[in-house]
């Protein structure tokens, strides 16, 4: 199937404040966000027109500019009701939503003190990451880039800058016959797949690396208070790249993964198993139920 260009297509993007169609929504080519990735961004899921966790990831959202050093110029509530409309207006019940933030073209330097914050919303409607490779479970290579440290980056953030060595991970992965790769942190312990957290299975117990220098995701959050539910013994540690071979089982969770199955890491083989199939089915139910009862079942 053909790619549909991101820039020519039918639709509405919600621009500073107005819905605007979707081929006029453009910004200045000397941007500060392009030249110097001044620019945070979410990524949501919307399932029977309720996308998930809205508050939660608008709430980063507007974290994530204040630790670039800006303030997004709209309230929480006022972004929700953006998404919402921005849903509505393209008449779409199943999507992802992409709200983004950046610094504008006032001023292009190093410095962007008297740069205007500009805020965009757009859906469309896309499936799983990992499309039909996602239930017989996906291929990992082995990421030559690595996490940078708290002290080197603004890992906390979910800013777009910071997913250019992840473009550079999954491209060569997919180079190599991959479908993603399995990034390791600056101390060289696992960290996170180029867009989504890992679990691991270890003697029948969850396990996840603790996120020093990579986003606690909340699809991550979901997914352990999940486990939780279940009466699973949830594990947050250091996991060294060495203990990749006692995993039994290995699974990927983001919203765009949403929960997805791992069957190979490099050289290392898995086979989905109880915990795994459980904790899909789990999210699955979940993203389904009322924005009332998520919150009643996992806060």
């Amino acid at each position: 199937m053909a790619l549909v260009p991101f820039d020519d297509r039918d639709g509405w993007i919600w621009l500073d404040g107005e819905m605007v169609p979707w081929r006029e929504a453009k910004l200045h080519v000397l941007t500060h966000g392009l030249h110097y990735g001044s620019g945070v961004f979410e990524g949501e899921r919307a399932y029977d027109g309720n996308i998930f966790k809205l508050h939660e990831h608008t709430g980063r959202l507007i974290t994530s500019g204040q630790i670039l050093g800006f303030n997004i110029p709209w309230s929480a509530d006022e972004i929700d009701a953006a998404c919402q409309e921005v849903l509505a207006r393209n008449n779409l019940t199943e999507a992802y939503i992409r709200p983004i933030a950046w610094r504008g073209s006032e001023m292009l330097a190093v410095s962007a003190q008297q740069t205007k914050i500009h805020l965009a919303i757009a859906a469309w409607a896309w499936p799983n990451l990992f499309g039909q490779n996602r239930m017989k479970g996906v291929r990992l290579a082995m990421a030559k880039w690595r996490r940078p440290a708290p002290e080197t980056a603004p890992t906390a953030s979910k800013a777009s800058g910071l997913y250019m060595i992840g473009t550079l991970s999954k491209h060569a992965a997919e180079a190599e016959g991959f479908d993603d790769a399995l990034m390791l942190d600056y101390k060289g312990d696992i960290a996170e797949a180029t867009g989504a957290n890992v679990f691991m299975v270890f003697d029948g117990e969850l396990h996840t690396p603790t996120p020093i220098c990579f986003l606690d995701g909340i699809t991550r959050r979901t997914v352990m208070a999940l486990a939780r539910n279940r009466q699973m013994k949830v594990v947050e540690r250091t996991i060294k790249a060495e203990e990749l071979q006692d995993a039994t089982e290995v699974f990927l969770a983001g919203t765009a993964a949403e929960v997805t199955p791992v069957r190979a890491i490099a050289h290392h083989s898995y086979t989905p198993g109880a915990i795994t199939e459980t904790l899909l089915k789990d999210y699955e139910a979940l993203v389904r139920m009322s924005p009332e009862e998520v919150t009643r079942r996992v806060g």
